[in-house]
């Protein structure tokens, strides 16, 4: 069923040869269950997995893997939970115990979700169960630590780890560049390329180097990088690659060298790209290249309110008053709308989200009773 779904069966189609199986066992259920998640299909995946009349391992790595893998990281956290306590000892046999696979996808729904604690939990389980010295749950340890900013403890995982992967390699520079330490990244790309063990550096690595100079302001450094991946290591660069030098020259100030960049792409600038331009504009007030950046925005995302409401900020410093009605008035149009912001707090292993003017929480009542007391105190 997996293989039809891949090559194009409509999802509906494929359910009901499915549910016209006469015999069906964990197998047929399992591949049904990663065919959906592989067309992004989660919601039908999880309700399949809830009929399942037994489940084994594989059955529980697929949905967790197919909800890490679509960015349901809340979802896969708690199947993740069931999965531990639904333990069943028969004799001295364990069934469904979480491997290497379950725990690697667990982690790395830690890591994008910033659940430490949760995550040093599971950290310890690996202890308990003998996982620990798994390359693969190493370098997942690396990385949930790393993005959580216990640079200390990725650090440590890492200087343990043997037989290093150049996945080590890239979790822990990029670990460095994602909270500033640029010349720990640096230093640890170097160090890396004196390895004997012949680890060459792929566009990942770059990504993070090129972000570790951007946050360090090495514009120099950063342009030398961006030319040594193509002419050390023929790698070609991607749209990701022009982001971060763009971000780079941007915050820098050299937007004439920018938009030289952008000229020279093979591919259309995205938003990342023109998200990074405006940012550089905004950091040095160039007006009337932020103008320029926030429509091409408009153009990519045109029902992206946010942009507007850039637009119209940017007229306004610019006198263009006009121009500034034009796109309110925009705003006002039934299918304008601003993507509300959104924070995250995690408290005893659960990730709480709040959006912007969001009462959907359940203690939302306390919540702005003690918001307003402290408002009373300012």
């Amino acid at each position: 069923m997996d293989s039809y779904l891949r090559f194009g069966m409509d999802a509906g189609v494929a359910r009901n040869l499915f549910d016209e199986m006469r015999e069906k066992n964990v197998v047929s259920w399992t591949a049904m269950i990663s065919g959906y998640t592989r067309l992004g299909l989660v919601g039908n995946a999880i309700l399949l997995f809830e009929e399942m009349p037994e489940r084994d391992l594989p059955a529980w790595n697929s949905i967790i893997a197919g909800c890490t893998q679509n960015g349901l990281f809340s979802e896969a956290i708690l199947l993740f939970k069931r999965m531990v306590f639904a333990e069943v000892e028969v004799g001295n046999v364990w069934n469904n115990r979480p491997n290497h696979i379950t725990v690697v996808c667990a982690l790395s729904a830690c890591s994008h979700s910033g659940m430490l604690q949760l995550g040093k939990g599971i950290h310890a389980y690996t202890y308990r169960n003998e996982l620990a010295h798994d390359v693969y749950i190493s370098n997942a340890l690396v990385d949930m630590y790393g993005k959580c900013g216990s640079l200390k403890v990725a650090r440590s995982i890492f200087d343990q780890t043997k037989n290093r992967s150049l996945t080590s390699w890239n979790s822990m520079i990029n670990s460095y560049a994602l909270h500033g330490q640029s010349e720990n990244a640096i230093s640890l790309f170097e160090e890396m390329t004196l390895q004997n063990d012949h680890v060459l550096p792929d566009g990942v690595t770059f990504v993070g180097l090129l972000n570790a100079c951007t946050h360090g302001g090495l514009v120099e450094k950063g342009r030398a990088y961006f030319d040594m991946m193509t002419a050390d290591y023929g790698i070609e660069p991607r749209i990701e690659h022009y982001g971060c030098v763009i971000d780079l020259l941007g915050r820098t100030g050299r937007f004439d060298d920018a938009i030289e960049v952008i000229n020279t792409m093979n591919f259309p600038p995205d938003e990342v790209v023109w998200s990074s331009l405006l940012n550089g504009c905004k950091i040095h007030g160039h007006a009337d290249l932020a103008e320029f950046a926030v429509e091409r925005l408009i153009e990519i995302d045109p029902d992206n309110g946010g942009y507007g409401i850039m637009l119209a900020n940017l007229y306004s410093e610019l006198g263009k008053w006009d121009q500034v009605r034009r796109v309110r008035k925009m705003l006002l149009e039934p299918d304008g709308h601003k993507t509300p912001g959104c924070s995250w707090i995690e408290v005893d292993s659960v990730v709480h989200q709040f959006h912007s003017v969001d009462k959907a929480h359940l203690r939302t009542e306390e919540i702005y009773e003690t918001l307003e007391s402290l408002a009373g105190f300012a």
